[in-house]
C-alpha cells in the first residue's frame, strides 16, 4: 500500500491512518517530516501540528471534537486526549 494515511481537507489537524504506523516512524507530511510518537493503529488519527488544550480537531473537514490536554505532533488522537463532538445517541432508541 502506498499511502499510510488519508487527510481529506485541508484544515485538518489530524490525519487517519490507512495501515497501522509504528512509534517512531516518519511519515512525510506534504514536504513535513512527522515522527510518530505512539503505535496507531489502523482507523485511528495522529497530530499533524502541536494541539493546545482547549482547541478544535478538526478531520475530514469537520469537529470532531475537543483536545482535553496538549497534544504533540504525532501524537495518538483518541479518547484519552479528545472529547467528541459527535451527538450522543439515546439509549433509548
Amino acid at each position: 500500500m502506498r499511502n499510510k494515511f488519508l487527510i481529506m481537507d485541508q484544515t485538518d489537524n489530524c490525519a487517519t491512518c490507512l495501515v497501522a504506523i509504528s512509534r517512531g516512524d516518519k511519515l512525510d507530511v506534504n514536504g513535513k517530516i512527522i515522527e510518530i510518537i505512539n503505535i496507531i493503529p489502523v482507523g485511528h488519527k495522529f497530530a499533524l501540528n502541536n494541539i493546545k488544550k482547549g482547541e478544535i480537531i478538526r478531520k475530514y473537514g469537520k469537529i470532531i471534537g475537543i483536545a482535553t490536554k496538549d497534544i504533540k505532533t504525532g501524537e495518538w488522537i483518541h479518547i484519552h486526549n479528545i472529547k467528541s463532538h459527535y451527538l450522543e445517541v439515546s439509549k433509548h432508541g
